[in-house]
């Protein structure tokens, strides 16, 4: 997954079609015009093309000739390769962070296991979006302290995609306690210095996110 690191235009204006196909403002195959696009963001067709070409490399795009540029979206099968994937990159990530992770960084886990906590068994609206955001927080804070930036951005790019995974697919009731009990084992395991065990954990911890949501075959 090739991304532009630069702040150029054409940076910005394929990162931003990649959101947008990603959270799902466009839909599968949903023409993207390179003038109406153009004219949304401020900017002339020339990087929008050069963005779609890109996005066509990376599998979000299809581009006809003489006919124009479609969203490809991600199937069913990728998600579980992603999450394959992904497994096997977040046991490395706990593997490095048990070697690397800072006191501060221990202490920011456990705080936010126990708003997790709290969040989960607490009554009200917005309480799944609170825990969610938690677990986001969570990994992030996993991948700074692997303290690798490729690592962390090959998971924070792969993180995006899971997003969308999770608006296509249904989670299993009880996941969201299970996972933050996940999270505290993969935290036990990095402050006992166990690398191995935290490697473990973190790489089932995915696969178990995989197998509690309902993919639909495509």
């Amino acid at each position: 997954m090739e991304e532009y690191h630069d702040n150029s235009l054409r940076g910005k204006v394929f990162q931003r079609i990649r959101e947008d196909i990603l959270n799902g403002v466009y839909k599968e195959h949903e023409e993207l015009r390179e003038v109406t696009i153009g004219e949304e963001l401020g900017v002339s067709r020339t990087p929008v093309r050069e963005a779609l070409r890109q996005l066509e490399l990376e599998g979000l795009v299809s581009i006809i000739p003489n006919k124009g540029a479609y969203v490809t979206g991600i199937t069913m099968k990728d998600v579980r390769d992603i999450y394959k994937i992904r497994s096997q990159l977040e046991g490395l990530c706990a593997r490095w962070a048990t070697q690397n992770i800072t006191e501060e960084q221990i202490e920011n886990l456990e705080e936010i296991i126990l708003l997790s906590d709290f969040h989960l068994h607490k009554k009200g609206e917005g309480q799944t979006e609170q825990v969610s955001e938690m677990d986001g927080k969570f990994h992030k804070i996993m991948y700074e302290a692997s303290q690798s930036r490729i690592l962390e951005h090959l998971l924070k790019d792969f993180h995006k995609y899971v997003q969308m995974a999770r608006t296509m697919s249904i989670e299993a009731p009880n996941r969201a306690e299970k996972s933050i009990e996940e999270h505290r084992e993969i935290l036990n395991a990095i402050k006992a210095k166990d690398a191995d065990r935290a490697e473990m954990l973190a790489n089932q911890h995915i696969l178990n996110v995989m197998e509690n949501l309902h993919l639909n075959e495509s």
